[in-house]
């Protein structure tokens, strides 16, 4: 997701280069975040219509990449839903993966995707290890300095606590409350800010967990380590719905900004073609379609565009 000005923190400024860290998404180890316990994997109704290839479309995608019919995508898949493991522990689900083979199926490909710790997607793409990423990278000044992004959801920071919020928790005031956050998320870079807001003003600071993976997160929450926990607003709506009822989002999300799907530059209209790809899926009803099924309809976009 691209960054949007920071209305609660305004008195702090929280530098591009803080941003370039995350994507709103996935931190993680790579070694998978399968769901909680109580979590579901796909959605009963997982079964998708497979888009049909735009011929036009896939005359546009390099032929080393399209020579071997498949599209190799980097991922972290610990950030349910949009990249996760489902219940067998090894099988990569989500938005992110439902909507990558939408991609790759109208480019007349299929898509792969491999699981990678965060901090070494966007290398690989780089070094041509992945030929795309999508892990709920944030697009940002920083990123399309060295890749392009290609924008296809948009997600803002929700803040989650115990359900009936039994400590009275306000996104306003973290001051001396305990709060989980996944490593390597912008939400990291957010309670740093919210930190030194704390301490010039006097208050005790926020005592913040940061773990590697967003289903361990939840579960600090869960289990009562924390009252709080900051993630993006998919994943809290997620958490909310797949925790039997244990937690509850509060007030609204904050820091709306688009997801990219990573490409190395220079690569011809490779960049073109999947942008193209993405604003086929809003227009035929595919791209709404997957949204409704992982229940992020909210964070549609209408119009996929390329920054680079």
């Amino acid at each position: 997701m691209t960054r949007t000005p920071r209305s609660l923190l305004s008195a702090v400024a929280v530098t591009a280069l803080a941003l370039a860290l995350a994507g709103c998404g996935a931190g993680g180890d790579g070694g998978g975040g399968a769901a909680p316990p109580s979590a579901p994997g796909a959605p009963p109704s997982s079964a998708l219509p497979v888009p049909a290839k735009d011929d036009a479309l896939a005359a546009l995608v390099p032929q080393n990449v399209a020579s071997d019919g498949k599209i190799v995508i980097g991922t972290d898949a610990s950030y349910p839903p949009n990249e996760f493991t489902d219940t067998d522990g090894s099988t990569i689900i989500g938005l992110d993966v439902d909507l990558g083979n939408a991609v790759a199926a109208k480019l007349g490909l299929t898509a792969e995707f491999q699981n990678s710790q965060f901090s070494g997607i966007i290398p690989g793409v780089e070094g041509g290890k992945y030929e795309l990423a999508m892990s709920s990278f944030t697009i940002n000044d920083e990123r399309i300095q060295t890749v392009d992004m290609v924008s296809y959801f948009s997600a803002g920071t929700s803040l989650a606590v115990k359900s009936g919020n039994p400590d009275a928790i306000r996104a306003e005031d973290l001051c001396g409350k305990a709060v989980a956050v996944q490593a390597g998320t912008v939400q990291v870079e957010d309670l740093a800010a919210r930190n030194t807001e704390c301490t010039t003003s006097g208050k005790p600071p926020i005592a913040v967990t940061e773990l590697p993976e967003q289903t361990a997160v939840t579960l600090q929450l869960t289990t009562s380590k924390v009252v709080a926990m900051l993630a993006d607003s998919p994943v809290v709506a997620y958490a909310v719905t797949t925790t039997d009822g244990a937690l509850e989002a509060v007030g609204e999300p904050y820091d709306t900004a688009p997801y990219g799907i990573v490409l190395a530059k220079d690569q011809g209209d490779f960049s073109k073609a999947v942008q193209g790809a993405v604003q086929s899926l809003i227009d035929d009803g595919s791209y709404a379609a997957i949204l409704e099924k992982w229940n992020v309809s909210n964070g549609a976009i209408p119009t996929s565009e390329v920054r680079s």
